[in-house]
């Protein structure tokens, strides 16, 4: 069940035309190009989300191709975090106030450090992602879609912030 969210997101990556924009220009500081991306700390009570987000992370990043996903070791880079908040929020009710539709909120705290100088791309900048499902949807969203919508803000923001140039 863990292996969803990343599986879905890396689709949604693959089919989005726009949605994350890959800016393989060759322009990315060598200084930060192997990069490591340890688990994120979840600080939540919702179970196994710091592992899927840090999975959606990498899967990301390497479909973008920018950078590289290495071990420790060897990474000249570090992103790390942690999961702050995971929210199951009443979204829209009916007109005989009934809860039809739920957001799922999610923020995490990131920061990229450069192991060669232990400077910061950026340190702990707070990155929220939200997704909506509708209760009795026929069309299937459910509380688990709208967690691959909210990883995937958070992941486009991850890669604008690290390798998108405009």
């Amino acid at each position: 069940m863990r292996f969803i969210l990343p599986i879905l997101l890396v689709g949604i990556v693959l089919c989005s035309g726009c949605g994350i924009y890959s800016a393989s220009s060759g322009r990315v500081d060598d200084t930060i190009k192997l990069v490591s991306i340890p688990y994120l700390v979840n600080e939540t009570a919702e179970p196994s989300i710091g592992i899927e987000l840090t999975d959606a992370i990498i899967m990301a990043i390497q479909a973008d191709n920018t950078l590289k996903i290495v071990d420790d070791a060897i990474s000249s880079s570090e992103i790390s975090g942690r999961v702050v908040r995971y929210k199951l929020k009443e979204a829209f009710t009916t007109s005989d106030l009934k809860v039809d539709e739920y957001q799922v909120q999610i923020l995490v705290e990131l920061s990229m450090r450069v192991k060669g100088d232990d400077s910061y791309l950026f340190e702990n900048k707070k990155i929220a992602g939200t997704g909506n499902y509708i209760l009795d949807d026929p069309d299937g969203t459910s509380e688990q879609t709208a967690k691959v919508e909210a990883a995937e803000e958070i992941v486009r923001e991850i890669l604008a912030t690290i390798v998108e140039d405009w």
